[in-house]
């Protein structure tokens, strides 16, 4: 009973009752408006209702006109701009206004992009690269081109030699090293994660932060206002700034007042005295390391970087603390003056991914298909979500046509099954293009991964949804030839052998559900 009250008084019920609430206002004002309009008309000006009937008629058109022309000029997929031309078809003037409140994926305003122009313009001197066009050609063999492109869209996505890696495929043995290595630090802590929640493990690292901050470790913490939802309370950034924590949520979300609902920080970071890194799927809550278990055994990753790969890291998280806390500070206290340098570690390039305007191109989707461009053997995927746009199908089974062994793990447990239902309506249009298919069958599968040729790996935050791959802030390391790759390689082979293939029968089970799905998929990109 308390359980079920505690939901039904939770911030995320208050918001969405409040949404639900502006829909119904919404409603309601249009059309009272409307038929108070006409009873105007009729009633006082009964010789001139036809010519406004007309005039009105005429307005709406060009109102719909004008808003469908903008969404089809949109500098964005096409996926996106289809459900939203529908709705405005189907609901008329209402459409518009759904359109208007939901359908603004600007990720910050005019202002905070001006100051986060100035941002990048302040880091730029730190992410010069380390080796010109020729000398990585020479490093990186047939994946140069890969590295080229990454770094001609984004200046942090430097190409970094001499950096120690290491992988982790659970979130068991990430939160144990983690967990060292936050005892261990000595001048400042950097976590920026999408979730943090109450629990043994967040109790655990807090009782480090807190030690470390009354030893003058400077600590700071950027968590994501939606992700965090019922993880923890709403005022919870002041709480951790009374314990000497420098803390900023990410947007805010307040119903009404803020309609970005889409635009999030998904980012796993941590940073310590600016030579230790991770990043990976793995939030800082108790799923994540098994400490408890909503959806069977979770599958998650993550790598820890030592060296001078850090210093992207560094900068994609000062931006946002600086942007948030409206602050303009120099950087240069936090990135070390040497690094050392381990051989035969390979390369790591750590790159951030984001929303336009503030990132070019929809980098994470980029390097996932330059990957899949250029295998010549085979590509092996894990991923929570498998909700593709056309270019991402194409690229996959292009690839799987060509001869590449192309292969994707999801979850056989799943979290959400809205996200799942629509993960499994994508299964026949793969597997009868030669893509591999494969659920995890101990539970749900939270890692982002990519691995070609035994050469290349991508691990990070970046799923294979609308989501991450053209609204949230994201980041992940693309890494060449280094130690973490054997370890992904192993885990791999090893989480596939307990996974069930998936065939074209598994793909057709339940016709009506499968039906309604490739309904849904129209409006996926819209959420």
């Amino acid at each position: 009973m308390k359980r079920k009250l505690k939901k039904i008084f939770s911030r995320f019920a208050f918001v969405a009752l409040t949404i639900i609430l502006l829909f119904v206002t919404m409603v309601f004002l249009l059309v009272g408006a409307f038929y108070f309009v006409n009873f105007i008309i009729i009633y006082y000006f009964p010789q001139t209702q036809s010519f406004i009937t007309y005039a009105i008629a005429a307005l709406d058109y060009l109102i719909l006109v004008i808003t469908v022309l903008h969404i089809a000029n949109r500098d964005t997929v096409p996926e996106t701009k289809v459900p939203w031309i529908l709705c405005i078809v189907a609901l008329n003037i209402l459409g518009v206004a759904i359109y208007v409140v939901f359908g603004n994926n600007r990720p910050l305003s005019r202002r905070a992009r001006v100051r986060y122009g100035k941002l990048l313009a302040q880091s730029e001197p730190f992410s010069r690269r380390k080796l010109t066009k020729a000398e990585t050609v020479d490093a990186l063999g047939n994946w140069a081109d890969e590295s080229e492109a990454l770094f001609a869209e984004n200046r942090d996505a430097v190409l970094y030699g001499g950096t120690k890696t290491e992988y982790f495929p659970t979130g068991e043995e990430f939160a144990k090293r983690l967990l060292g290595d936050l005892e261990r630090a000595e001048k400042y802590i950097f976590l920026e994660y999408f979730i943090i929640a109450k629990g043994k493990l967040w109790s655990e690292i807090l009782e480090i932060l807190k030690r470390k901050v009354s030893e003058g470790v400077e600590v700071r913490v950027i968590y994501d206002d939606v992700g965090c939802m019922g993880a923890i309370h709403m005022r919870y950034h002041k709480t951790l700034q009374k314990l000497g924590i420098k803390c900023v949520k990410f947007n805010p979300f307040v119903p009404v007042f803020t309609n970005v609902h889409n635009n999030r920080d998904h980012r796993k970071i941590t940073v310590i005295d600016g030579v230790i890194g991770y990043t990976g799927g793995i939030n800082l809550a108790d799923e994540y390391v098994n400490l408890i278990h909503p959806y069977g055994h979770w599958k998650d990753t993550a790598v820890r970087l030592e060296g001078e790969g850090v210093k992207s890291l560094i900068l994609m998280f000062l931006r946002v603390f600086n942007l948030k806390a409206k602050v303009a500070e120099d950087f240069s206290p936090y990135l070390p003056e040497r690094y050392d340098y381990y051989e035969g570690e390979g390369f790591v390039q750590p790159y951030g991914d984001g929303p336009r305007p503030l990132y070019g191109r929809h980098l994470g989707e980029d390097v996932y298909i330059n990957i899949l461009n250029g295998a010549k053997h085979y590509v092996t995927i894990t991923t929570p979500y498998l909700i593709i746009d056309y270019r991402m199908r194409e690229a996959l089974v292009a690839a799987a046509k060509r001869g590449v062994e192309v292969k994707v793990l999801t979850p056989h447990v799943p979290d959400k099954k809205i996200p799942f239902a629509l993960t499994r309506s994508n299964y026949m249009a793969l597997i009868k293009g030669g893509v591999k298919i494969y659920e995890y069958t101990p539970g749900f599968v939270h890692a982002k991964s990519f691995l070609a040729d035994d050469e290349i790996a991508v691990v990070g935050t970046i799923n294979l949804d609308y989501r991450s791959l053209l609204f949230h802030f994201e980041d992940a390391v693309l890494m060449y030839r280094t130690k973490a790759i054997e370890g992904l390689k192993a885990d791999m082979e090893a989480t596939f052998a307990v996974s069930a293939l998936q065939t074209e029968e598994d793909a057709k089970r339940n016709v009506v559900w499968r039906w309604l799905c490739e309904f849904a998929k129209l409006f996926s990109p819209l959420f």
